[in-house]
This record gives C-alpha cells, structure tokens and sequence, in this order.
C-alpha cells in the first residue's frame, strides 16, 4: 500500500481497504468533508458540497459491506462530479446563474451507474458558463492547487483542481475541444476523453448537442499527482499515482453555439426539453 495520506491514496489502494474493512466508508467520507471545508475555500473547486447526501451514502455502503453484499472496487469511495450532470432534487447550474435555481426531478444515467456501483457523491464540481471558454463573474473561479497563478484549463476545472488537491477520490468531467484534457495537464493529472458513444449521455447539459461524447464508467489511470495541497506551491511532484480524473461524456468540438442567450438556457433546461432530444438521440 502506498504511503500517501488517506486523501492521496489511489482508488484501487482505498478499495481494497474498504474491502478488508481496514478503514469504513463512513471514516473516509467523513475526513473528506473535513477536508474539502478546510480547504476548498481557497481552491474553490466545489459549486455545491452534498454533506448529508454523501454521509448517508457511505452509511448505506458501509451497512451492505457489513452484511457482505460488497459491490465492487467503487463502493464507498467519495468521488465528485462536473456540475452539468443531472442531480435529482440537487441544483445543477452548469456555471450559470441563469441554471441557478434548477433542480432536476431525476439523476443522470451517469450519476445513476455511480450510486449502483455503490460510489459516495461528495458534491458538484465548479465549471466555466456553459461549460463554454469563460467564467461568469457570479461563481468563484477554481485555483490550480500547484499555484494560483497557474491556468486550471477552463471548462472542467473543478474537476481538475478537486482531484490533483485530494479533494475526491476521483472526479467526472466533459470534454467538446479539450475540456477534460486541458484541465489534467494544468493541474498535473491524467484525463480521458473516452470514445464516442461508449455511455448514455442522458441528463447531461449539453455544449454541443449534435456532437455527443459519453464517457466510459470510472477507470484508475496513470497520473501524476501534486504533493498535499498545504505544502507550498513551489512543491516538486510527488510519485505517480493511478486516479481517475474525468471520464466522460460531453460533446466532440463542433457545433459550438454562437450565442447563449438566458431564454436559451432556460428553453434547454426544461425537462421537456432535454428528454426530447436525449430520447432521440438514445
């Protein structure tokens, strides 16, 4: 087992010490939501944390492990997910205060395929508008853990930042022209931009709708890690690790709208809406 802190530990390393009931979901989740309130105030790569969500989660997975019914490599880890996926009954705002007061009535089918595998959802991930080239002055810009006057590499930022900081144990992304990837190499990770079509993009905002790119359900990658984010930025980095940063699932780089206008966002959001499109292109 590697002798990284706990919040640096890899999924496989974490998985097999759930599995061994070495360490109990319920403790991880727990010193994860201390961490992130200890210091995502200055990373700020969290747009909604879901304490009392995630804590009944990892409840949940430690009672099934407990009886035996052990799910997979997934159960009980805390990860995170891009503020685009569709959260029942938990604000999806895709980066825009437009999108603010929007709480879908169904998860994701991504989100869905994590709670089945028995994942520990810590929250939702801050983004650029629309998951488009800028951020909106309403919501907080994510900081590069390796340094603040580094680029986060805009749309999936709060993925990238999260992850290399030890904020989750893995995150989801969405990538059109370089969304997953320019994060991972700015904050010194791994990301994939998985193949087309490989995983429902249902309850998923869209950037460019006739373009899908689904992602692959998580998957330990190769990556290099920044040391603990309360050493100095001036930090060499630590060994590699295996992560996942960001699989998933948004739209290949055409198709980018010319104007996002708020009537837009709000005709786009509507359930009607998107489970027209998501049923046609199913």
């Amino acid at each position: 087992m590697s002798e990284s802190p706990l919040y640096f530990l890899t999924i496989t390393e974490l998985a097999g010490l759930i599995r061994k009931k070495q360490v109990s979901p319920v403790e991880v989740t727990e010193a994860m939501l201390r961490r992130i309130q200890a210091l995502d105030g200055q990373y700020s790569s969290y747009a909604t944390l879901m304490a009392d969500h995630a804590m009944e989660s990892a409840q949940r997975a430690e009672n099934e492990i407990a009886a035996g019914r052990y799910l997979g490599p997934l159960h009980g880890v805390p990860v995170a997910v891009k503020d685009l996926c569709f959260t029942r009954g938990v604000s999806t705002m895709g980066g825009t205060p437009v999108l603010s007061g929007h709480i879908p009535d169904f998860d994701a089918t991504v989100i869905a395929k994590l709670a089945s595998a028995g994942a520990v959802l810590l929250g939702k991930l801050n983004l650029t508008e629309g998951a488009m080239a800028g951020y909106h002055p309403d919501f907080p810009i994510p900081v590069n853990p390796w340094g603040p006057d580094l680029w986060t590499g805009v749309s999936s930022s709060g993925s990238g930042v999260a992850t290399a900081a030890g904020l989750c144990f893995g995150s989801l992304g969405s990538d059109t022209g370089g969304s997953i990837r320019f994060p991972a190499a700015s904050c010194g990770i791994v990301g994939i931009k998985p193949t087309w079509g490989l995983v429902s993009r249902y309850g998923v905002l869209a950037l460019a709708e006739s373009m899908a790119q689904p992602a692959a359900p998580p998957t330990p990658v190769s990556c290099f890690r920044p040391s603990p984010a309360t050493t100095p930025t001036t930090q060499l980095p630590c060994p590699e690790r295996r992560r996942i940063f960001c699989q998933d699932w948004e739209r290949a780089s055409g198709g980018f709208a010319s104007a996002w206008t708020a009537a837009t966002w709000k005709r786009m959001s509507t359930v009607s809406y998107r489970r027209q499109w998501w049923r046609a292109s199913a």
